[in-house]
């Protein structure tokens, strides 16, 4: 794994100021809970306020920034890998306190148990009876600080929270809050002292990204503002549960044509076929993808996904849930590039429709090999 990698940008202008949102008026109908003018002004307003607030911790990381808005409007989980010290946790942090909502921090260690995370069944002497002790889990930002660290006995008491959105303690089975996300950060397996995450558990989360470290010039205003004073402790919220729900509500209505939803099928269909891989992206991925791209197309002021809003995402959502044959390790290869290749090597559509059946022969111009 290379720490320094870059997670794919995504287009200038996805979030807050610049112009108004392109929304296609034809799909009124569509949109029981008003207009999806106002709904997507909503969304470019209060996203803009998030990234601004997450910005003041990350200097320089815009890009980064977007992958995690992204993948908090998606529903999913975002897990950081990187070095040490290159703002992993402040990134969690930042964005789990710029929402006005329920917050837990979760810190790895080796000896971390399951019902550490999960909660307990103590005997209550008064009832004479177990009352269940909801653990760290039970919030709607989770905050898991160097997950690897964990043993993977441990790591795996997120399986079912991740997936299904509830714990299951002594047969009884718990729901968890909504909006539910994980957000977990985890130094490279080759440090000392770090598990591998098992496959299943990468492929809960939606999107892996990496910091990297700053440019020089990033670096420079980190030390003049960051050097006397900890812009954490300023950080207040911009939004709220509730409204990050309606925000999510927006992104489930985006339009998803029907040669979209194929072009999505077979790019994650052609990550099975390449001889480099030893597994391929799961069938979970190829959801994840369409959510993703919903939710950067909405970011981008459009009610409709094109190929260029899975292009985006790619990347961050592929790449962590694919293992690469020993010969390809050997040869130095990543699952980045792979997947940039693949992005470039599956036939894009050459007309999408919109949600009133139109063709749009403008989207991308990439041409069949």
């Amino acid at each position: 794994m290379t720490p320094s990698t870059q997670p794919a940008a995504l287009p200038e202008n996805s979030y807050g100021g610049g112009a108004a949102p392109a929304v296609n008026h034809a799909n009124n109908a569509t949109h029981p809970q008003g207009r999806p003018e106002e709904a997507l002004a909503e969304l470019h307003a209060a996203v803009g306020r998030i990234a601004a607030n997450v910005e003041k911790v990350i200097v320089g990381k815009p890009d980064v920034v977007r992958v995690a808005l992204v993948t908090l409007l998606a529903e999913g989980h975002l897990l950081v890998e990187d070095v040490p010290g290159v703002g992993k946790t402040s990134l969690a942090k930042a964005l789990a306190r710029s929402i006005d909502c329920t917050v837990s921090r979760i810190q790895f260690t080796p000896d971390l148990l399951p019902s550490d995370i999960t909660g307990v069944s103590i005997y209550n002497r008064q009832d004479n009876d177990f009352e269940f002790r909801p653990g760290p889990v039970f919030a709607n930002i989770v905050v898991g600080d160097e997950i690897n660290r964990a043993s993977p006995k441990t790591q795996s008491a997120l399986l079912e929270c991740m997936e299904e959105h509830q714990v299951t303690v002594d047969g009884q089975t718990y729901p968890l809050g909504s909006p539910f996300m994980v957000i977990a950060t985890q130094n490279p397996i080759e440090m000392e002292g770090t598990y591998a995450l098992p496959e299943a558990q990468r492929d809960r989360f939606t999107a892996r990204v990496s910091i990297g470290y700053p440019d020089p010039q990033a670096e420079l205003a980190m030390v003049d503002e960051h050097a006397g004073h900890d812009p954490m402790a300023d950080l207040r919220p911009v939004s709220d549960a509730e409204q990050v729900l309606r925000l999510v509500q927006v992104v489930r209505r985006v339009h998803l044509s029907p040669e979209i939803r194929r072009y999505a099928v077979e790019l994650v269909g052609a990550t099975r076929r390449l001889p480099e891989l030893r597994l391929g992206a799961s069938p979970r991925s190829t959801l994840q993808l369409v959510r993703a791209a919903r939710a950067q197309a909405a970011l981008a002021g459009r009610d409709f996904v094109v190929p260029d809003d899975l292009h985006a995402v790619a990347v961050p959502v592929l790449a962590h849930r694919l293992v690469l044959t020993a010969e390809a390790q050997a040869a130095r290869r990543s699952a980045a590039d792979l997947v940039r290749q693949l992005v470039q090597r599956v036939p894009v559509p050459q007309a999408a429709m919109d949600p009133t059946g139109q063709f749009l022969h403008n989207i991308n111009p990439n041409h069949h090999r």
